[in-house]
């Protein structure tokens, strides 16, 4: 009998993890590494990035690096990728809603960072059902900026924290816990191109500047369960595997092709939307640049 999680739905055989990772992640918040593609296709989606990079005129920011799945085809087609929705399955089942994706790119020498924080601190989602899928476009060795995951914080529930707004944080609001994390506690999460790192949504982690001569490339991709609730806002999700009986999301379209008037008109409105919940209690209107 394979044991059950905590709302008592009995777990199959894992797809992709085993069921000692799959254990060992509800114990620590986190697992990695997890190749998921292979190198040279992990290289052709960083290609497709900086193709669309170089059309924008730089790095996507601002409103274009969050819910980039639904603006280009490739993104849509690296969420709902098996290998990626797999590992996911084995940890919050078969019914798996795409919440959002954001880019988190550290360039070559860059003093970008990323504060300790908890994901779930302005989300708004009812439950921390949650979690996050860490794909490395770029080998993301210490020195570019890794992230640190601190162990077992996602037991700790919800941390206080407080709004930065620093320039060099990569962060919506430049939020940072209100807690010091021990010397030593944090566990650096190196990645190959193509290997990816899942984190409970309220797992603390955080990462240092690029000191590389590369960029580092991560695409984060949050699932949810069907279950899940936005509680600030009326929100929308994509259904990338099994089946929504719940309807506390609003469906978002896939993208025909990149950048086309649906996808942008789609894009917008799904920002929009998370900008409301993200940023609530404050004056912003917009993501930051």
């Amino acid at each position: 009998m394979w044991p059950r999680d905590k709302r008592g739905y009995a777990w199959v055989m894992p797809k992709l993890l085993s069921a000692a990772e799959v254990a060992r992640y509800h114990k620590d918040g986190f697992h990695f590494p997890i190749r998921v593609l292979p190198a040279a296709e992990a290289r052709s989606y960083r290609d497709r990035l900086e193709t669309a990079e170089r059309a924008a005129g730089g790095p996507l920011a601002g409103d274009r690096r969050h819910k980039v799945h639904l603006l280009y085809t490739w993104a849509n087609e690296l969420a709902r990728h098996p290998a990626i929705l797999d590992a996911v399955e084995d940890v919050i089942g078969p019914d798996i809603l795409c919440w959002s994706t954001t880019f988190f790119t550290k360039e070559a020498h860059s003093s970008s960072f990323v504060s300790w924080h908890q994901d779930a601190t302005y989300w708004g989602l009812s439950t921390d059902d949650v979690i996050t899928a860490w794909v490395a476009f770029a080998d993301a060795p210490v020195a570019s900026g890794a992230m640190k995951f601190w162990p077992g914080s996602h037991l700790k529930n919800q941390l206080e924290h407080r709004d930065t707004f620093d320039q060099n944080n990569l962060l919506t609001r430049g939020q940072e816990i209100a807690v010091d994390v021990p010397d030593g506690a944090g566990v650096d999460v190196t990645l190959k191109a193509g290997e990816m790192s899942l984190h409970h949504v309220l797992l603390v982690h955080g990462s240092g500047p690029n000191t590389t001569d590369d960029r580092r490339i991560g695409f984060a991709i949050r699932y949810i369960p069907p279950h899940v609730r936005q509680l600030k806002v009326r929100d929308s999700a994509m259904l990338v595997r099994g089946r929504d009986s719940h309807g506390n999301f609003d469906m978002e379209p896939e993208p025909r092709a990149d950048l086309d008037p649906a996808a942008l008109a789609a894009h917008r409105d799904a920002t929009e939307r998370s900008v409301k919940a993200l940023y609530s209690g404050t004056d912003r209107k917009q993501f930051r640049a």
